[in-house]
């Protein structure tokens, strides 16, 4: 297969990754540093044509048979093992190895190959790529990319024979040849944010190779070499992986942020006896609690309390009248009605415990408590 055609048929991949590479990339969790990638799936590897080369086309012309043919291969599997690096930006860069395996399946043209059940064996390959890749945007866990390749890859025919049924000549071969392969990958990643560093992939990717040369060889009924030589084949093959990849210096999953808990200011107000009206000092406190509220806004509980000097249903009133006073006060000085919550709490819980009937100064008060 001619290079040049073969190299033309990633030329739109490659301006794609060119593209990216030198555009702005969006901000995402990209790699940064060393990774290893690895993946199992199948592999369709196309229809074969192959062609003898001189010193057996001749022989095949004196015999009158076709000096070529054209093998065709069941689904196969398909390994890939890679290390790469990643610069942080998105592009990555990896050595890649990697191994696939057909059966043959159908078979026709030279002699050996064209009888029913004229055939048999299969043809492995062993690659060694260079890739260029580049990460996408990521959307969510999802993470896809796309790449180019270039390398050597080594095609293997594995017991591959014809069994005529004129018992006349057959094909085999049971060597390697290697030709240099170029490939396109498109994958998408599932990044597991859980274990850093850790994505699933799935991935496709097109390798073509640019015809080896494989030893081949005709026998006799007797198993006797008649010709030998070597055919020129090709090899297109397109393959679906799954597989994992890890990056050695991901950082480490940050922690849902949690907010800390603020504690709880409370201003203290405190009235005449019988009285629920503010004096100036009142005023002020009331105004310095207005402004820590405005700082942190913050939920504010303005609880009401009063003396043992009259009945509870008259203590539990006139709590009620101060802290609605005060309520008044900080609504005035710009906090929210629906920011305040008013409690009437009467004699039940004072600050200094008296007996009943007795004036006590600190129990006639408001708390303001910013939470």
């Amino acid at each position: 297969m001619d290079p040049v055609r073969a190299l033309g048929s990633i030329a739109p991949a490659a301006a794609l990754i060119i593209g990216l590479g030198v555009a702005p990339l969006a901000r995402a969790q990209f790699i940064e540093g060393p990774y290893v990638a690895g993946g199992l799936g199948i592999n369709y590897l196309d229809d074969a044509k192959f062609r003898l080369d001189s010193s057996l086309s001749q022989g095949m012309t004196a015999l009158g048979q076709p000096n070529g043919g054209q093998l065709g291969f069941e689904y196969g599997g398909v390994g890939v093992l890679s290390l790469g690096w990643g610069f942080s930006n998105g592009i990555r860069l990896e050595i890649e190895g990697s191994f696939r395996s057909n059966e043959v399946d159908s078979a026709n043209g030279a002699a050996g190959l064209a009888g029913p059940g004229g055939h048999g064996g299969r043809q492995d390959s062993y690659g060694l790529m260079g890739n260029a890749l580049v990460d996408l945007v990521r959307i969510g866990p999802f993470l896809p990319y796309v790449g180019i390749g270039a390398g050597y890859l080594v095609t293997s025919f594995n017991d591959l024979n014809g069994r005529p049924g004129n018992g006349s000549l057959r094909l085999r071969s049971d060597d390697t040849g290697g030709a240099f392969a170029v490939q396109g990958i498109a994958g998408l990643g599932f990044v597991i944010d859980q274990v850093p560093g850790l994505t699933l992939t799935a991935e496709y990717r097109y390798l073509e190779s640019l015809g080896p040369s494989i030893p081949v060889r005709y026998v006799n009924a007797a198993g006797a070499t008649v010709l030998s030589g070597k055919a020129d084949t090709e090899s297109r093959n397109q393959s679906f992986l799954l597989g994992l990849r890890y990056a050695f210096n991901a950082p480490a999953a940050t922690p849902a942020a949690v907010a800390a808990p603020v504690a709880a200011r409370s201003f203290l107000i405190f009235f005449d006896w019988n009285r629920a009206d503010l004096t100036a000092r009142a005023r002020q406190i009331i105004g310095e609690a207005a402004e820590a509220a405005r700082a942190q806004p913050t939920r504010i509980e303005v609880a009401g309390h009063a003396d043992r000097t009259g009945t509870p249903q008259y203590n539990l009133a006139l709590s009620r009248r101060r802290a609605e006073t005060v309520a008044e006060e900080l609504i005035r000085r710009g906090i929210a009605r629906q920011d305040i919550s008013i409690t009437a709490l009467g004699e039940t819980q004072p600050l200094v415990a008296t007996a009943d009937g007795v004036r006590e100064p600190q129990n006639r008060r408001v708390e303001i408590i910013l939470k």
